[in-house]
């Protein structure tokens, strides 16, 4: 049997741009990309603890360091920089694997760096 579990968190991220012209997904800080285990073109759901929006989108690599957290194309209308969000990527896994399974959650500060 196949379930699925949360895989990647980023708990608390602050939105820094919303690009509503732009082709769409979500641009992440590739540090941010890397603590958290996602990778270019996951899809990624986005949870807006500022608004109550949900949805979902994939990533575009963010220049590292950066701090980047930006909405792009239609999410841009679901967000508002400085806005808070949590953003979570799931896997489908074995449901003996998934009981041992540990995801990667990060906590960045209110300028999305890690301690």
């Amino acid at each position: 049997m196949q379930i699925e579990v949360l895989k990647s968190k980023i708990h608390r991220a602050t939105i820094t741009e919303a690009n509503l012209n732009y082709i769409g997904s979500i641009t992440i800080d590739e540090d941010l990309m890397n603590a958290a285990n996602l990778i270019e073109n996951e899809k990624v759901h986005v949870y807006n603890i500022s608004n109550g929006e949900r949805f979902e989108t994939y990533v575009i690599t963010g220049q590292r360091g950066s701090g980047i957290i930006a909405l792009n194309g239609a999410a841009a209308r679901k967000v508002h920089p400085g806005d808070l969000a949590i953003i979570v990527s799931y896997a489908s896994m074995d449901f003996e694997l998934a009981k041992s399974f540990k995801p990667h959650i990060i906590f960045p500060d209110h300028n999305n760096k890690l301690g």
